[in-house]
């Protein structure tokens, strides 16, 4: 099957080097993607928006002659949620690692400091404290050294959604900062950060401890979490 990684805010393709091997080694067609403005840090990233990204994965998708594995990590996953809506019937499932579906009209994240157009890797004091669970020294200098910034219009633009087909496209939500148990309670009380993804009809979860970055920082048990995921689809 093939499978189509989408990275999170300021990586690129070469980010899912660790995960996507053993991915491989299974036997599965895998195809890391580096978004439009990520290429490098000298790219354009001016008029790059939301639904620019979300084009880019439209398009390897149309590529496949048969339906994907989408694996969306953190904003990446709203960007799979979106293609699920664009593209229903060739999308076999959706892995949100440590990330979740977008509601329509939401957006990713437009609190993230812009400069200059562009949002650079912050200051690790802006994340919270079970962002950077297991992210050491080593593996912090790591990702400072390959982050690309962000073009800012992707995490500030509106996610357009319209096809309610979306919801019964099957779901793996990853869950790395926070256990499934604190996020099925945030479900039943109504949260309005996870109200899309109650709306699907078929979903699991799946409890894998670290930080926001588990491509980092536990590549080999995130593999197999996806492995798993893809098993049962």
């Amino acid at each position: 099957m093939q499978i189509i990684l989408i990275p999170g805010f300021w990586l690129d393709g070469a980010s899912w080097n660790d995960v996507a091997k053993p991915l491989a080694d299974a036997g599965h067609d895998v195809r890391a993607l580096t978004l439009p403005g990520l290429e490098s840090v000298d790219a354009d990233r001016t008029d790059i928006g939301l639904s620019d990204h979300v084009a880019a994965v439209v398009s390897a998708v149309d590529a496949s002659p048969d339906p994907v594995v989408l694996v969306g990590h953190s904003g990446g996953g709203a960007i799979a949620h979106a293609v699920a809506d664009a593209r229903p019937d060739s999308v076999a499932r959706v892995v949100y690692v440590d990330s979740g579906p977008l509601g329509a009209g939401d957006s990713i994240n437009d609190e993230l400091p812009v400069v200059d157009g562009e949002i650079p890797l912050p200051d690790w004091s802006v994340f919270d404290d079970g962002d950077l669970v297991d992210l050491d020294e080593a593996l912090r200098e790591r990702f400072r050294s390959i982050a690309i910034p962000e073009p800012a219009r992707v995490a500030s633009d509106k996610q357009v959604l319209g096809d309610p087909r979306r919801y019964d496209v099957p779901a793996t939500v990853i869950c790395c900062e926070f256990t499934t148990d604190a996020l099925r309670e945030w479900m039943a009380a109504g949260s309005p950060y996870f109200a899309e993804l109650a709306r699907l009809t078929d979903y699991e979860l799946v409890d894998l401890p670290t930080g926001h970055w588990p491509q980092l920082t536990r590549p080999r048990e995130l593999a197999a979490a996806i492995l798993a995921a893809v098993d049962r689809t």
